[in-house]
């Protein structure tokens, strides 16, 4: 069984739509479909869901142009379908701040556990129990809430990514390879680890005065990332 919820299945293949329908409301979800790009908008703008199944390669607005909208006013969980050997699609679905992909073909018993494993990720207040608020600097986490302001100013964030970032504060100063990360973090142990990759340009880009030379998430050669605080 995976974490109930309303999910929203988008695919141009109504084979591909009824099979993922079928899976995910027998594991216990509420299931809502939509057969391109336009129509999933107006179902998500009608009645949000909890987390969003979409494939890339469609007619008409693409699955990361969807994602691209979905982003502008929303941080739902977005786990993305992509075709096998399609990594420029995954790496570009990933920077749109998607949650998780699943390659096609692909087994529907996987993409159930895939889609349980994000909405319980979603749900929780972080990846491990940490204090009612953590901070560093002028960046403030409050796990509860699932809330990271700035400069007092929030950060607008993806599970994954406030998952990520709650990690790094809980664990100042240690360095992580990105298997580590991707086990600690995203709670697989295999996988492709430039999803960790993208996920810490992502939080970069979001969190540092200067991506391009970060000050907090630091890269550790032969090894993967370490968070540095940088005190008050």
């Amino acid at each position: 069984m995976t974490e109930s919820g309303r999910v929203l299945v988008v695919d141009d293949d109504e084979t591909v739509r009824d099979v993922v329908r079928r899976y995910l409301e027998a594991s216990g979800c509420t299931v809502e479909v939509a057969g391109d790009g336009a129509a999933a908008l107006r179902a998500f703008a009608e009645r949000p869901a909890d987390l969003v199944v979409l494939d890339v390669m469609m007619p008409g607005l693409s699955g990361l142009e969807v994602c691209r909208r979905l982003r502008r006013s929303s941080q739902v969980p977005v786990v993305l379908l992509t075709a096998l050997g399609e990594e420029e699609d995954r790496i570009a679905g990933l920077r749109l701040g998607a949650d998780d992909y699943v390659t096609k073909p692909f087994s529907p018993r996987e993409l159930t556990l895939r889609v349980g494993s994000v909405l319980r990720r979603a749900r929780m207040p972080s990846v491990e129990p940490v204090a009612a608020e953590v901070s560093d600097g002028d960046l403030r986490l409050q796990p509860g809430a699932r809330l990271a302001t700035l400069r007092g100013v929030e950060v607008p964030l993806t599970s994954r990514e406030f998952d990520l970032l709650a990690f790094f504060l809980a664990h100042p100063g240690v360095a992580y390879s990105r298997a580590d990360l991707l086990e600690k973090v995203w709670g697989w142990d295999f996988g492709d680890q430039s999803t960790v990759t993208v996920h810490v340009r992502r939080l970069r880009e979001k969190i540092e005065r200067d991506p391009a030379k970060p000050t907090r998430i630091a890269t550790v050669w032969g090894v993967g990332y370490r968070y540095d605080p940088v005190g008050t």
